[in-house]
């Protein structure tokens, strides 16, 4: 079969996406348009990436400085960032340079409830003031030999005042709510500080006045409370309160999410009108799957299942995210839809990132699988050549119909005689151009990417709103919840003393460590100095088996093997047994260093162990450490107080931000610059709905 040219599955890696807010040729406008940019200023503004009045105005405050509470000079306290109303008393004299040095310059103000002086020393920014000058002023009140002042304050002029009470005039700097902005380093340096900066896009806005073109409807916006663009991008810059400032951004967010779901729909209707090989619904072998089971199919493996299938039935390629939480059964639905595809003539490939979870896909696989008449194929690196050889030639001429794989399916030789489904597995250790690889060895591939980390719904709409998404929101029935406890490292002997106590009453357990072995640069327990001291130590009794990356195939296989067999009471291992482990009869995991360790491992982890009927604990051992502790704390007593991926996936969002929760960043994915997917989920379902709406 030729090869394809291009696939749609998630964000095309050739053709990154800028999402627009301000649209129109207002927003479009050269920077050098904006009063006060000449050619020079134009050049700096370009090198921090600034080159239209959207990049400008799109450049938001990183926060603000409430200045709006005006207090009398008498009242002020000490210490603290006041705000005043002032008129200049003695304006000082110019300063005299002497031995090259600048002295500071000093102006005394007062406000009728006493006096202040105002410092500028070197390179502070000053004016000429004059007496009797009405002035608004910020800065942070001291007493320098028994007498207020403030150094370098912020100031701005008062054309009116009403008493020296409160100010009528148009204030950028003080007197209310400030923007202060994240100016770039080369900005900072040419002098271009949030001071600046504020003039600029108070220019700007001037110029966009009556002329921003809002992609959402307004009515929309007003729906959920919120301004119009226009307001919204006055508000969030100069906002006449923190409430207002909010809700500008976002307005101007939802406008971005608007677009990021344009794209994805965009994305997903070009998909639609590919062609693709319509799969007939199984009459033979899912049934026979199903009948062979020694349980039910969960409601929710039952719905998915049937998604699955009506979508290979159609005649366009299928592009489907089946996310679940650990143990949720998404292994035995991907087979479901690998034997529809089988059954219909076709090949079907399924790709693991790791050895191990190939290795444990295709032994599940082939035992559910045999007694039908049908066997996988497991192709990864390090096979004998021999070996290698007759798989290469049984995948082109069709003779093998499942292949089980690691990267070793991405290989160039690697081909197929009718290859019409892939399953990828653990999607999210694999880069979009690896899953594009093997979906490009042949034409109108359909595609099921699989993922074991609970994905909260806006990261799903946001990432992968141009697939369809399935949900496995349900356990098996009688799986109960695994145990979760906090432990300090001097409880160690009891905790090996309660997994002791498990291995006695017939059960397995998993020792899990952060390094492999140990180092004189770091203080961690290692997995091999744990494996040597518990087997001649507190677990001598038990049979030990270890388990790290370092391993050769064949060890790594072999010690699996007899774990799985119940030859093995413990493994000890790294975090290699993180996916494709499935062992029932383990009940017991330790993780030693858990503080080490991100919220959805950790998750992950534990989902190695109540995978069978028996109660199961995972004990969480914490070592102090030179970082905060709120920072580890959090996520431990977090995995403490529940088991469901999903609300975990979703404070792990909220404590991490997208880039980090999903790990190596996803070539082509669009960037949101404004909108937040924890603090504007509500927002994204709204902008879904328009813009899927507005081509309908």
């Amino acid at each position: 079969m030729a090869r394809a040219a291009k696939s749609d599955l998630g964000p095309d890696p050739e053709a990154p996406v800028r999402l627009p807010v301000l649209t129109g040729e207002i927003g479009a406008q050269r920077i050098e348009g904006v009063s006060g940019v000449g050619a020079q200023r134009g050049k700096v503004l370009r090198e921090a990436g600034i080159e239209t009045l959207a990049d400008l105005l799109l450049r938001l405050p990183r926060r603000y400085l409430d200045r709006s509470h005006i207090v009398p000079i008498e009242a002020a306290p000490i210490g603290e960032e006041v705000t005043l109303l002032v008129r200049v008393l003695r304006p000082g004299q110019a300063p005299r340079f002497r031995r090259g040095r600048q002295p500071p310059r000093e102006v005394v103000v007062e406000d009728g409830s006493g006096t202040l002086r105002c410092v500028w020393f070197r390179g502070g920014h000053y004016h000429n003031f004059e007496a009797g000058d009405l002035l608004a002023l910020s800065g942070r009140l001291e007493t320098y030999k028994n007498q207020r002042q403030v150094s370098h304050p912020e100031y701005e002029f008062i054309t009116t005042t009403d008493d020296d009470s409160g100010a009528r005039g148009d204030l950028l700097h003080t007197g209310g709510i400030i923007p202060l902005y994240a100016s770039s380093a080369d900005l900072q340096e040419r002098g271009l500080r949030s001071r600046g900066f504020r003039r600029l896009v108070r220019a700007a806005l001037s110029l966009v006045e009556g002329g921003i073109v809002a992609a959402v409807d307004e009515s929309i916006a007003a729906g959920q409370d919120l301004p119009s663009l226009e307001a919204a991008l006055k508000d969030v810059h100069f906002p006449p309160s923190r409430d207002r400032a909010e809700d500008g951004r976002r307005r101007l967010a939802l406008e971005e999410l608007y677009h990021l779901q344009r794209e994805m729909d965009r994305r997903r209707q070009r998909r639609l009108s590919q062609a693709g090989a319509s799969i007939a619904p199984s009459k033979q072998l899912v049934p026979r799957l199903i009948e062979r089971l020694d349980f039910e199919l969960t409601a929710a493996q039952t719905r998915v299942v049937e998604q699955i299938s009506s979508d290979l039935q159609q005649s366009h390629p299928m592009r489907r995210l089946l996310h679940g939480d650990v143990g949720s059964g998404k292994t035995l639905v991907a087979l479901c839809a690998a034997l529809q595809a089988i059954e219909a003539g076709y090949q079907v490939a399924v790709m693991a990132p790791t050895e191990i979870l190939a290795d444990q896909h295709f032994q599940t696989w082939q035992s559910l699988l045999s007694p039908m008449g049908l066997s996988p194929a497991l192709l990864k690196g390090g096979q004998r050549a021999a070996v290698r050889r007759e798989l290469l030639t049984g995948m082109q001429t069709g003779a093998l119909c499942l292949i089980v794989g690691t990267h070793a399916l991405l290989q160039e030789d690697v081909g197929f005689s009718r290859l019409g489904l892939v399953i990828v597995d653990e999607q999210h250790r694999f880069g979009v151009e690896q899953r594009e690889q093997l979906i490009r060895k042949s034409d109108a591939v359909h595609t099921l990417v699989m993922t074991a980390t609970p994905i909260p719904r806006s990261l799903a709409l946001s990432m992968y709103g141009d697939l369809e998404v399935s949900v496995l929101d349900e356990l098996p029935p009688g799986r109960l919840p695994v145990r979760t406890a906090l432990r300090s490292p001097d409880r160690r002997d009891r905790i090996l003393a309660f997994v002791a106590e498990q291995i006695s009453e017939g059960r397995q357990g998993y020792l899990v460590y952060p390094t492999i072995e140990e180092s004189q640069a770091s203080d961690l327990l290692s997995a091999e100095a744990a494996f040597e001291e518990l087997s001649s130590g507190a677990l001598a009794r038990y049979r030990l088996g270890l388990l790290h990356g370092r391993l050769s195939t064949e060890e790594k296989r072999s010690v699996m093997s007899r774990f799985a067999a119940g030859d093995l009471d413990v493994l000890v291992a790294t975090t290699v047994i993180e996916v494709g482990v499935d062992v029932a009869n383990a009940t017991v995991m330790v993780i030693e260093h858990a503080e080490r360790f991100g919220l959805a491992q950790l998750h992950q982890l534990r989902g190695r162990v109540g995978r069978g009927a028996e109660a199961a604990y995972c004990i969480l051992v914490a070592y102090p450490t030179d970082t905060e502790e709120q920072l580890w704390r959090e996520r431990l007593d977090a995995l403490c107080a529940t088991d469901d991926g999903f609300e975990l996936a979703r404070t792990d969002l909220r404590m991490r931000g997208p880039g980090e929760f999903l790990g190596t960043r996803q070539a082509g994915l669009p960037e949101l610059q404004i909108a937040d997917l924890v603090r504007d989920e509500d927002l994204l379902e709204v902008a879904r709905a328009a813009a899927v709406g507005s081509d309908r």
